[in-house]
């Protein structure tokens, strides 16, 4: 590795950036296994577990779970930077607003409420009925204090869906700060912007050292409840604003492409350190060498058009929403068949998948009214639809 510094940054063109359309679909791919996974994995708490749980599986959902959370948050920094230059800071986070908070809501009241019904029935602590629990859900009635989460008063909830809440908070905070304070984002953009080589993977590592050591001993249970999940916001506040002050700059995305063999081989090696050791370092390190590997590897091979991606970036936010009541749902239901621990994590991811494709294809897209409590743009009902759906104006859910 090198650390000699370019003699100058070249800022990149306003064209779309496919590679990170092509890897926030995956990213969000490997969340819908990753859920189906939790119902799987043994000795992994979840909403509900399948009798047929794999030992095995633990192994893969650690080399997913270092870095599928942190990826998505730098690709929604980065999404800012492609979109703030283009807005006022009122109308961008009147945006912002619009796209996350409404799925949000509409999500906790009308998705997540079976989630948390299979829960509560799974614990016993309700009586079957979802047409009852629903009325008491909606009209904020009190439910047994771990019903779904272990708080002692328990409304709703947001489950998977705490990821919205996150983003909208962070991107909230980035345009003020966008707006109140330029020169300081000036400032860290153009060092960030000088990072090369061993200083690419060292500073970040370092400030992730610095959380690891003083924020994670007083805050170290990931609570995903905004207001009291400092070591979270810490790690993923700090992925979202790096996100953001990547951005553009053509010279870091060809450095992290020049070093992509080794963050690849480096991430595979601390990977098999990490499944012999709780070493701190060895845990940022490895987190860390994978996300470089992802968007050097992404902008070497995936920076291209691609004939299935503009559907699937317009896809991936309801799918998103959707899956993991889907997953619920099926999962709990089958179990009751007793179909073996072939058939039935099939027929879950199988029907997971085909639950999200019929839904959105054949419901929310086509649905005006619908549109926007996915998360999608607003279609005139004159508006021809196609499979290959035009892309959303940015690159976050």
């Amino acid at each position: 590795m090198t650390l000699k510094q370019p003699a100058r940054e070249t800022p990149m063109n306003n064209s779309r950036r496919h590679d990170i359309d092509a890897l926030r679909v995956i990213a969000f791919g490997l969340l819908i296994l990753y859920h189906v996974g939790m119902f799987y994995v043994y000795d992994w708490g979840w909403h509900v577990k399948s009798a047929y749980q794999a030992e095995w599986l633990q192994l893969p959902m650690l080399l997913v779970n270092q870095w599928r959370m942190p990826l998505l948050f730098i690709i929604s920094g980065l999404a800012m930077s492609f979109v703030v230059e283009r807005y006022s800071p009122g109308r961008l986070a009147a945006r912002r607003i619009w796209r996350l908070l409404l799925p949000l809501v509409f999500g906790m009241a009308f998705i997540v409420a079976p989630q948390c019904y299979y829960e509560a029935l799974t614990k016993g602590l309700i009586e079957p009925g979802y047409g009852r629990f629903l009325l008491q859900y909606l009209t904020f009635q009190d439910f047994p204090g771990d019903a779904w989460g272990g708080e002692e008063m328990i409304v709703w909830t947001w489950n998977h869906l705490w990821y919205l809440a996150y983003v909208l908070f962070y991107t909230l905070v980035l345009i003020a700060l966008v707006a109140l304070a330029p020169k300081p984002l000036g400032f860290l953009r153009r060092q960030v912007a000088r990072l090369r080589g061993a200083w690419l993977v060292g500073v970040p590592v370092g400030l992730f050292l610095i959380y690891g050591t003083f924020v994670y001993p007083a805050f170290p249970d990931r609570t995903h409840a905004l207001v009291d999940d400092w070591y979270s916001h810490a790690m993923y506040g700090t992925f979202f604003l790096l996100g953001f002050l990547i951005g553009r700059n053509e010279g870091l995305w060809q450095e992290m492409a020049r070093l992509r063999r080794f963050t690849l081989g480096g991430a595979v090696l601390l990977f098999v350190a990490l499944a012999l050791t709780e070493n701190m370092l060895v845990i940022y390190l490895n987190r860390w060498l994978w996300l470089l590997a992802a968007f050097g590897w992404g902008y070497q091979l995936l920076n291209r058009p691609m004939r299935w991606l503009p559907y699937a970036t317009e896809a991936v936010y309801p799918w998103y929403i959707l899956h993991q009541t889907i997953t619920v749902v099926l999962g709990y239901n089958l179990a009751t068949l007793s179909l073996g621990p072939v058939v039935e994590p099939v027929l879950v991811l199988g029907g997971t998948i085909l639950g999200c494709l019929v839904l959105h294809e054949f419901v929310i897209r086509r649905t005006p009214l619908l549109r926007p409590l996915f998360g999608l743009a607003s279609r005139s009902s004159g508006t021809r639809l196609r499979t290959s759906a035009r892309p959303q104006s940015d690159y976050s859910a």
